[in-house]
């Protein structure tokens, strides 16, 4: 005989919400149900069937452990519930409801970027990136100085067997590029230029035999030279004490090598070797934003673009030619700086572009007479803010 559906207890179905629910206590005995003739009422779960005999109850109910998650709007059976890891969401596919939040990933944590992995399955997760400045696979183990005497036998036999002389020689002149880049502000990118022209020597042994302080040198000068932030000779002879011939001979041989390079057509290159451009002398607008800076004006951006637009005019004065471009861009900072009124002595200029006072009084006598020609309108009242009164005689 089928029981009343009034009197059949069906277990409810938890629900998935945001917030945590609090855990029903199931190990609490429960006293049994009867109906109105004395029976006592099977339990039904949420698949329909029925519980287990009384006989195999008696020691009190138990934690249901075959409990599943459905979505309260869709209410379907099975449910459809994707797990979506970049979120941590779980979401019904169905209708769209979230119904659980910080959901953790049990998948496998790397990724691969190997472009010739045709199975993209690369589980080699271990180490750093490659580096493209040195040699080899750079996949060693290395044994750190500990404390102890065995600690410090095992660290030397481990350096004897792997001892590599070329990865030696390469840090070592690595570090030196950095020390030496750094005493003088260089940025990072120029760094990694003047390591991998660098690089480029050592590969092809351009310069076997010439000491490797000389090398660095013509390294640093034709990376500045490439990031339009150049360097002079005087510059790299007071930074690493090499003679300025032997930087002008390093840097004919380097630049010969990157022109060849480049109609070699070699990729892959930090410096961007096919796209190398031979450069002529460093221009004496090219150093005026470079001193502009070291000397703090107020307005150093307008001060940099008025002292290169003279020191460009500047360049093709009778008077002037043949001169140094670090006394021309001195001297245009030293006619600017008393033209906008913010004025700078010539012993300070002198101290930031590395020449003698006297040098740049001596061009600035030259340009004095040209004023008219070099100084435009627009940087003059009431336009500009320039005045030719401040101007001094000599």
């Amino acid at each position: 005989m089928p029981l009343p559906s009034s009197l059949v207890i069906r277990q409810p179905v938890i629900m998935a919400t945001v917030a945590p629910r609090p855990e029903t206590d199931y190990t609490a005995p429960v006293n049994p149900i009867h109906d109105q003739n004395g029976n006592e009422v099977l339990f039904n779960g949420p698949s329909g069937q029925n519980a287990p005999p009384t006989e195999q109850r008696e020691g009190g109910y138990k934690q249901n452990l075959n409990q599943r998650l459905l979505c309260p709007d869709c209410n379907e059976d099975p449910p459809n519930l994707v797990e979506e890891f970049s979120s941590g969401d779980m979401v019904c596919g169905s209708c769209g409801l979230v119904l659980g939040d910080r959901i953790i990933d049990t998948r496998s944590e790397w990724r691969t970027f190997a472009n010739d992995d045709q199975g993209n399955d690369d589980p080699s997760r271990v180490g750093d990136a490659m580096n493209p400045l040195l040699n080899g696979s750079q996949l060693e183990t290395n044994i750190a100085f500990g404390e102890g005497m065995r600690a410090r036998e095992l660290h030397r036999a481990q350096n004897r067997a792997i001892s590599d002389k070329g990865t030696k020689a390469l840090l070592a002149a690595y570090r030196e590029i950095t020390n030496l880049c750094e005493a003088i502000n260089v940025p990072k990118t120029i760094q990694d230029a003047a390591k991998h022209i660098f690089k480029m020597t050592e590969d092809k042994k351009l310069f076997k035999g010439k000491p490797q302080e000389a090398v660095v040198a013509g390294c640093i000068f034709i990376a500045c030279r490439q990031a339009h932030a150049p360097r002079t000779f005087r510059e790299i002879y007071s930074l690493t004490k090499i003679p300025k011939k032997e930087i002008g001979r390093t840097f004919k041989a380097l630049e010969k090598m990157l022109q060849t390079s480049r109609d070699e057509n070699v990729a892959g290159s930090l410096l961007m070797v096919d796209k190398y451009e031979a450069t002529a002398t460093t221009g004496a607008a090219e150093l005026c934003a470079r001193y502009c800076n070291n000397l703090q004006f107020k307005n150093a951006h307008l001060m940099e673009k008025i002292s290169k637009a003279l020191a460009q005019k500047s360049s093709s004065l009778k008077d002037l030619a043949g001169r140094s471009p670090l006394s021309i861009a001195a001297a245009a900072i030293y006619m600017t700086s008393h033209l906008m009124g913010d004025p700078r002595t010539s012993r300070e200029i002198a101290t930031v572009a590395g020449v003698s006072d006297g040098t740049i009084r001596t061009a600035y006598r030259y340009m004095y007479p040209c004023r008219e020609e070099l100084v435009e309108k627009g940087w003059l009242a009431p336009k500009g803010t320039g005045r030719m009164d401040r101007l001094p005689q000599n």
